[in-house]
This record gives C-alpha cells, structure tokens and sequence, in this order.
C-alpha cells in the first residue's frame, strides 16, 4: 500500500463527518474531467471516501487536490489505471476493498464523442475510438466490481448515458450505438442484482445498477467560451453530481434496472 493510500485509509477510519454517505466507499471512473471533478467533491462532501481514477496523472491528481480541498479535507485519493485492461481495472478493485474494507459504488464517468456531418461519411474509425471508451470501460468496471458492489448492503453501479442512445440522429451513429451498448450491459449487469438479491433471501436486489440519462452536459468553462450560448436541454455537471448522490438516497429496488432521466425524453 502506498504511503498516500494508507494515509487515506487511516483517515477514514476516523469518518468523513455525517453525511447520507458517510462511510461510505466510493470509485470513480474518468475522475479526471469536469463531471469527474464535480463528482468527486459532491461525493466527498457527502461523507464519503472517494477513490478516482483516470488514465492521466496529472489530470486526475489536479482534481483530487481540488476536490479534498473544497470538502474540508475529506478522503479523496486518485489512481492512475488503464480501464482497458481488464486485469488492471480488477486489481483497482482489489486494492480499493483491501485499502478501505468495502466499495459500495463504482460511477462511471468515462466519456468520449465522434461524430460526422451526414449518416454517409460516418467513419468507422469513429466507432473503434468509440467502443473502446465508452464500452469496454463498462465492461472492465463492471466485471470488476460486481462482486464488492453486492457484498455492499448499498452497492451501485452508476453508468452516464445519452439521450441519443434512444434516438440516435444520422451523424452520430457510431456514438449512439456505443452509448446504447452500455446502457444494454448496465442492464444485464442490473438483472444479476436482482438475481442475487433473490437468492440471498432478499425480496429484491439490494444492490443496484443504474442509467443517469443526459442530452450533453455543460460546465462553467464551456459557459466562458460561450457566453452568448443557451445549451438548451444541457445537464451542469453539479446538478449531474447531485443525481449521483441521490442514487444512493433511493432503495436499490428503485433504481435498479432504471434509466434515470436528467433531461426531457426524447
């Protein structure tokens, strides 16, 4: 265990303060960018320890500082992992449950874009970038931390979803089949929940996978550029990192298997 990580561990052992996730241990995937960023303090500010990842450091360090700065110095630790390597992303969750004892949520931030002015020109170069991203992540994380998310008594998997993967426009096919793909696993990731949820005893799932369904998201920085632009139907990545949190405010039968929609249905 790394000095920085058994720092962290000491430090949740004293709590996170009172918060509805205090307690709690929380992993985030694609820490590194703007609603990887408001994730984590919104997580933190919550109670709960939150461990980041990012396959830049340097990204990824910047805002776990900002992060456990904003929150009062709450545990916020960042990992630089390769999610798409399978056994890289297993052993992320390995040392999460050894660090901290537990992980009772995996959000999944990984995000990506590519599209063409027509259907015609669509590259599937596009769709190679694309499946990568935004569905072997998926893949990896959830494979990886099914197990620990069920041995929670709250676990959740929390996959960030697009509007579009319900209806897909011509210039963004390969986006909108990649999105819809995730959201497909997510789901068969949900019916497992279930399932054990009702072999254990359980009248329901007691742990859950979840979709937080956006159009796009928006973030202070892109407002600055833009200052004469409305990002009509946009979702603030605050207001999106308080839908994360209110994932675990729900009862897992609630949320499991549900998209979530932060925006209006298409």
């Amino acid at each position: 265990m790394s000095d920085r990580v058994e720092n962290a561990a000491q430090e949740d052992k004293m709590g996170n303060g009172n918060g509805p996730l205090s307690g709690a241990v929380i992993a985030v995937a694609g820490a590194g960018g703007p609603a990887g960023r408001a994730a984590l303090l919104r997580l933190a500010e919550a109670g709960a320890t939150v461990v980041g990842a990012d396959n830049d450091p340097e990204r990824l360090s910047e805002a776990v500082d900002a992060a456990r700065y904003a929150s009062g110095g709450a545990t916020v630790t960042g990992d630089t992992v390769d999610l798409l390597d399978l056994q890289s992303t297993r052993d992320w969750a390995t040392h999460i449950e050894k660090d901290f004892g537990r992980v009772d949520g995996l959000v999944h931030l990984v995000g990506g874009w590519r599209g063409s002015e027509t259907f015609t020109k669509t590259s599937l170069d596009d769709w190679d970038f694309l499946e990568l991203l935004l569905i072997r992540t998926v893949q990896h994380t959830s494979l990886a931390f099914h197990e620990a998310l069920q041995r929670s008594e709250r676990g959740r998997y929390v996959l960030i979803s697009a509007a579009g993967a319900s209806k897909p426009t011509a210039g963004n096919a390969s986006y909108a089949a990649a999105k819809a793909a995730a959201e497909a696993w997510t789901l068969a990731l949900a019916d497992y929940f279930r399932k054990a949820g009702l072999s254990e005893g359980a009248d329901g799932p007691t742990s859950a996978a979840a979709i937080l369904v956006v159009k796009a998201l928006v973030h202070d920085a892109m407002r600055a550029e833009r200052p004469n632009a409305k990002f009509a139907g946009f979702t603030d990545v605050k207001d999106l990192a308080e839908a994360i949190v209110d994932v675990w405010n729900k009862p897992a039968a609630e949320v499991n298997g549900n998209r979530l929609w932060l925006t209006e249905k298409p």
